[in-house]
């Protein structure tokens, strides 16, 4: 036990108590047969990050449900670790380089250029872990896991190895999404759709033998940079346009040849001209298309974005944009555009390079997902369970639609994949189902100079989705390894945001499904249940601003989160994030959203001290003594009410974490302590206070006992502020921290005091009175007058209830006098309804009659003005069918607001006659 300072500083109080969580070694894991194990495996970070308010809500989150688990007693795990991030990372020290040297990586080579890489990882990958535990995260740091770790690179080239058996994995030429700005191919996935302003071109390519009237087919495109790859045109079958030109043949403009028409399905007739330009090379349904009818496949646009040799020597070497301008003058130069008409549409933009993606043919190993029925069955029948529940749909919506998944990538850091190639064979000449010319394992082949290995490596998510499994020392773990892939495995719960459902979360279900365990093509439910990687996903939405837009540097609308932390404190961030953040939706952030948490925090410390400062502080070494300190004969109705809302208070805070609903659980901490606690219970005890020391020491022990379960219950929320007020009100000393302690149930809370309902009933009743009271004073401007008469119209046992507590209505509803009416006509005062009978505001001793009534008069008119004024606007019908419909329901809306004040105001005014 130790005084309480006069003024919180978050800043040396959460850097005291995190050095002694740390010391104590309060986070480590242990596999414990006799608890139930509680693990979360943390999303990890890129290696390059740097604290986000993304990270700061998601690992709030994780925190929160990890040190309430501690504190029901569970064995806790909680793995941090970091993902090596290939395209972010390599860009980023590619883009040193540049800046500092003027090289490249080619400059370099593969090994040096590496060995740049891992130094870089070295100066910087600890950053944001170090910045995690600013905010007070309880991760098992000597755990620690790096996604390019010896073992868990043995476990991602084990997982290839063995798909590639199992027939999952293939190296195919398939067309794929392309960045120009990182040189590699991209999942779907990772692809952000953007709505770009450009042009729809039309144009003429002419018929190599006119048909008739006909001499040239109209095509619409937005891309015409692409038309030196094109070698069909194609139309609809059944079009009866152009059916009897199929097999026919146009020029193309340039460089001039002569291309086929064709008759396929997939073109759409309705949709501009109904002729589509067929480009092979450069668009994936055109792939197809082409296909199907064996056309030529001419690409034209290289990696880097700009245009090749094939498409001629005037577009040789130049960028795929410039090259759309310079082919469209061309063609308007030939007399063979016809008209550029404004055009929106929505364009792929690579997620790291931030560029328009390029599809582009290309070799690349592609994976066909495993287990997709059993993944689908593990979430249907609820072994695995979303939180909210409405993410399942989504989640079974993309199963429903799976496409293999391209997991190579053209970089260097990174996995690389674990195939070699026989030396002296061409790649075209290879079999890949003779071990003779591939080779493909974790170690490599034995003579390595008589091969060559791969090159591009495995996408970053063809990594981190083994994360749960690799961390437990998958696949081959040492026997002490074992003994925690079966105490912890499968894991508790997942904490992620929504939009990588199908990027991670989907992902880790399936490999978990078919890696973990042996080999087998069909799962039972009982097998499904352990195999999966996680039993719970807990979804929460995106941080936005308040306008609703997505937090980016480039908007200059994401703070700092140290910043924010220095400001109200890791405690108040963490409070203020969790309140404003509903389950599964977007969270719209502002300063002065968050501040509500370091106001919650300086109530919480001013309470705590003033406990300190009202009495003697006794036994408060455990919860039996403390219940030993209460006499039950003693309880007055305002310590059966705190007695019950604290027991209720509890049963809510543990529904919100059966429930998964974490914003609902500060709410109710927020509304017992601020409301309940402070603004009622204590102001009603400040009498008992003054009074026998039995009366003091037994109120101060429910005041001990109720702080005593805030602390507890806010502990995972806050767990810094909670563990200085914990030790300075001298709770379970023998206990060197909260989470050693036992948590309080309702049933604990209450133990043998017998709290009494009608008691309950009484104090719920006097809280209204005292509301309508506040209210009916600031009806007429009397908020802050602390000398306003009111009678009241009660009888029996309600007018009991109020004389018994006449003293303390008065005080906190800040009256100068309350009686009873006693047969006084009520007629023309201010009246409000009870539940123990009407309130009468005496206007005549609380303000000026007159000088109200003349203020009234001009207000009034003033409405009366405005309404008027509303309802004329609206009667006309030129602005209702002209305006913009927001304007007209703004001029509703601010109609019936007006509207109400006026009415209200006279029946004000109404009142004061006669008084």
């Amino acid at each position: 036990m130790s005084e309480i300072a006069k003024a919180y500083e978050p800043k040396e109080v959460e850097a005291r108590w995190y050095a002694n969580w740390l010391e104590a070694g309060c986070f480590k894991a242990e596999a414990d047969p006799s608890r139930e194990p509680y693990a979360i495996m943390i999303p990890p970070p890129n290696v390059t990050g740097m604290l986000h308010m993304g990270h700061v809500l998601d690992n709030t989150l994780q925190d929160i449900f990890i040190r309430r688990a501690r504190l029901e007693g569970k064995a806790v795990l909680w793995q941090p670790g970091t993902d090596h991030a290939g395209i972010a990372t390599q860009t980023k020290v590619e883009k040193q380089l540049r800046e500092s040297e003027g090289k490249t990586k080619y400059d370099y080579g593969r090994e040096a250029f590496l060995e740049k890489v891992w130094d870089f990882r070295e100066e910087s990958g600890g950053v944001i872990l170090n910045q995690l535990e600013k905010l007070g995260a309880s991760c098992d740091w000597d755990r620690t896991s790096f996604t390019l770790d010896e073992h868990y690179s043995k476990a991602v080239l084990t997982a290839f190895v063995k798909l590639y058996q199992r027939g999952y994995i293939y190296r195919g030429l398939r067309m794929v999404n392309w960045c120009p700005a990182t040189h590699t191919a991209i999942s779907d996935e990772e692809v952000n759709m953007k709505p770009q302003n450009g042009f729809f071109y039309k144009m003429r390519y002419e018929l190599v033998e006119p048909d008739g009237e006909r001499t040239h087919l109209e095509i619409s495109t937005t891309r015409p940079e692409t038309l030196m790859g094109d070698s069909a045109v194609a139309v609809h079958p059944e079009d009866v346009r152009y059916k009897h030109l199929i097999g026919k043949t146009v020029w193309r403009p340039f460089p001039k040849a002569e291309i086929p028409i064709i008759g396929d399905e997939y073109v759409d007739r309705e949709f501009g001209t109904g002729c589509l330009k067929v480009t092979p090379a450069h668009d994936k349904n055109d792939f197809e298309i082409g296909q199907r009818h064996d056309l030529e496949i001419i690409e034209v646009i290289d990696h880097d974005g700009k245009l090749n040799h094939l498409a001629g020597e005037a577009f040789d070497g130049m960028d795929r944009f410039e090259a759309r301008k310079v082919a469209a003058q061309k063609l308007e130069d030939m007399g063979l555009l016809i008209e550029r008409e404004p055009y929106e549409n929505t364009v792929g933009f690579s997620e790291r390079g931030d560029v328009p993606i390029e599809p582009r043919l290309s070799e690349q190993w592609f994976l066909k997902y495993p287990k997709v029925m059993e993944a689908k069955r593990a979430v249907e029948k609820g072994i695995i369970k979303f939180h909210p529940d409405r993410w399942k749909k989504t989640y079974l919506h993309w199963l429903n639609g799976i496409q293999d998944w391209c997991i190579s990538r053209q970089l260097w850091w990174g996995h690389r994949i674990p195939v070699w190639y026989k030396k002296g064979i061409p790649i075209n000449e290879l079999d890949f189902d003779n071990p003779e010319h591939v080779h493909v394992s974790v170690d490599g082949p034995s003579d390595p100079e008589n091969w060559e290995q791969e090159e591009d490596v495995l996408d970053t998510w063809a990594s981190s989705y083994l994360w749960p499994m690799a961390n437990l020392g998958w696949p081959d773990a040492t026997p002490e390894q074992q003994k925690e892939q079966d105490f912890w495995y499968p894991t508790s719960t997942l904490v992620t945001g929504f939009d990588i459902i199908f990027f991670w979360v989907a992902r880790m279900i399936m490999a978990g499904l078919e890696l973990y365990g042996e080999d087998k093509k069909e799962l039972s439910d009982e097998e499904i249940a352990q195999r999966i990687p996680f039993k719970n996903i807990f979804i929460h939405g995106l941080i936005r601003d308040e306008k609703g837009r997505k937090m980016s540097k480039s908007l200059g609308n994401s703070p700092d989160p140290l910043d924010l932390i220095e400001k109200f404190g890791a405690d108040g961030l963490r409070f203020g994030i969790c309140n404003i953040a509903p389950t599964g939706s977007d969270i719209l952030f502002s300063e002065e959203r968050i501040q509500i948490g370091r106001n919650f925090c300086n109530k919480l410390w001013n309470a705590s001290r003033f406990r300190q400062m009202s009495g003697p502080m006794a036994d408060n070494s455990s919860l039996e003594a403390i219940h030993a300190r209460i006499d039950p004969s003693l309880l007055d109705d305002y310590d059966h009410w705190i007695l019950a809302r604290l027991a209720e208070v509890t049963r809510e805070v543990e529904k919100c974490f059966t429930d998964y609903e974490l914003a609902p659980l500060t709410h109710n901490i927020y509304g017992f302590f601020w409301s309940d606690f402070c603004d009622w219970y204590v102001e009603a005890s400040k009498g008992k206070l003054k009074g026998s020391d039995a009366e003091r020491d037994n109120c101060l022990a429910i005041q001990d006992l109720a702080l005593r379960q805030v602390l507890q219950l806010a502990n995972p929320v806050i767990p810094h502020i909670t563990e200085e007020l914990w030790k300075g009100l001298g709770y379970d000393a023998n206990e060197p921290f909260i989470q050693n302690t036992k948590l309080s149930g309702a049933a604990e809370i209450l133990g043998s005091l017998a709290v009494d309902p009608g008691a309950v009933e009484r104090v719920a009743d006097l809280q209204e009175l005292i509301t309508q009271a506040r209210a009916l004073k600031a009806k007429y401007n009397l908020a802050n007058k602390r000398d306003v008469a009111v009678f009241f119209g009660a009888e029996g046992d309600a007018a009991k209830v109020i004389t018994d507590n006449a003293g303390l209505v008065k005080t906190l509803a800040g009256l100068g006098s309350l009686d009873a009416l006693s047969g006084k006509s009520a007629d023309g005062l201010p009246a409000a309804v009870t539940p123990l009978g009407s309130l009468y505001l005496d206007l005549s001793s609380s303000i000026d009659v007159d000088a109200e009534k003349t203020r009234l008069t001009k207000e009034l008119a003033k409405l009366d003005k405005l309404v008027a004024a509303g309802e004329g606007k609206l009667k006309n019908p030129k602005f209702v069918e002209s305006a913009p419909a927001h304007v007209v329901e703004g001029a509703r809306k601010q109609l019936a607001e007006t509207t109400e004040k006026r009415d209200e105001t006279k029946r004000i005014l109404d009142s004061l006659v006669g008084s």
